[in-house]
């Protein structure tokens, strides 16, 4: 983080605190940024270069373009007196608010080119390939359970996924965003006779799901679709009842760019260590995160699998006997 003098004399400027404002509460591009301040790309991209220089910003690489944060986690004394200088400038700037709802609609319209995707695909994800989505790792997930548990599948889908987990669980809430997904498992749900599975429309960071009544929350290829993958671990922490069970099944980290196109992918994977840390961060304990599949084929995607479990309440309690499931490091394979 930059020292004092440079953080007043770049976020002096009454646009430059605008952006970072902004930033402060969600990662944007050039672009959107010019959607919200109705500002040109040159005037956004100096900006963001002094705000950069300063040490005020960070950006990443997503797909054709960057987008920009809030640099450091504020925990450093640099970072505090920024965190501080915004909350009370935010008060003081008379365009935070107006920025801040056209910020959410810019966001919803990220939402929503994710979600067509999705309607485009309802239907034919079990019939094409889609990376990191293999039986083998399925499998691996799958024998770390045991029934009646009450289970959600996050993000969906088509509800694949749900079908199989039905097949052992006392009931399966599917969550999905997209409502032609949600069609299409209701009708497979129908058509095979399974009826202890319950279809729910909502996104992963804000789930339809009451506090603290599920047993076993699973992510199937759907983490690095969310905007905001640690939020979505934090909801789901508050679904499960205390003991409850996370298990993860997505990509390891890779440089595969295309996927954002070709698969609607927000993230390129994640790296254990940094899967491992947001899980913690969520308030999960006895995390274990490993490499359970390799694709054969370029660009050989790896498959991620991470189990966690919930505090309970009482750490003096022994867990329900339905959720202790002994959780053994699995070797990567070959």
């Amino acid at each position: 983080m930059a020292s004092i003098v440079k953080i007043l004399r770049a976020a002096a400027e009454p646009n430059r605190l605008r952006i970072l404002l902004l930033l402060k509460a969600e990662e944007l591009s050039v672009a959107e940024l010019q959607e919200i301040l109705i500002m040109g790309q040159s005037n956004i991209s100096t900006h963001l270069s002094q705000l950069k220089h300063a040490g005020l910003v960070e950006d990443r690489r997503t797909g054709k373009s960057n987008l920009y944060r809030i640099s450091g986690d504020g925990n450093t004394a640099g970072g505090e007196f920024l965190v501080g200088l915004l909350a009370r400038a935010e008060k003081e700037t008379p365009e935070a608010a107006a920025d801040r709802a056209a910020m959410r609609r810019v966001v919803k319209k990220r939402q929503d080119r994710m979600r067509t995707f999705f309607d485009s695909m309802a239907g034919r994800l079990g019939k094409d390939y889609v990376p990191g989505k293999s039986w083998k790792s399925l499998a691996e997930a799958l024998l770390r359970l045991m029934p009646p548990l009450v289970m959600a599948d996050l993000g969906a889908g088509d509800g694949s996924f749900s079908l199989l987990l039905a097949r052992r669980a006392a009931r399966v809430i599917a969550v999905d965003a997209s409502e032609k997904m949600l069609d299409v498992g209701r009708e497979l749900a129908t058509r095979h006779d399974v009826q202890n599975i319950e279809f729910r429309a909502g996104d992963m960071e804000e789930l339809p799901i009451d506090s603290g009544t599920v047993d076993v929350a699973f992510f199937s290829q759907s983490l690095h679709h969310a905007l905001h993958p640690a939020r979505a671990l934090e909801e789901t922490a508050r679904i499960l009842k205390p003991s409850g069970r996370l298990v993860i099944l997505d990509l390891a980290k890779h440089r595969f760019e295309e996927a954002r196109e070709m698969y609607a992918d927000e993230w390129l994977g994640f790296a254990e260590a940094d899967l491992e840390s947001m899980i913690h961060k969520a308030g999960f304990v006895n995390i274990d995160v490993a490499i359970v599949d390799r694709d054969a084929e370029a660009p050989q995607f790896q498959t991620l699998l991470a189990t966690a479990e919930k505090s309970a309440q009482d750490s003096n309690a022994a867990p329900p006997a339905s959720i202790k499931m002994g959780i053994s490091k699995i070797g990567t394979s070959e």
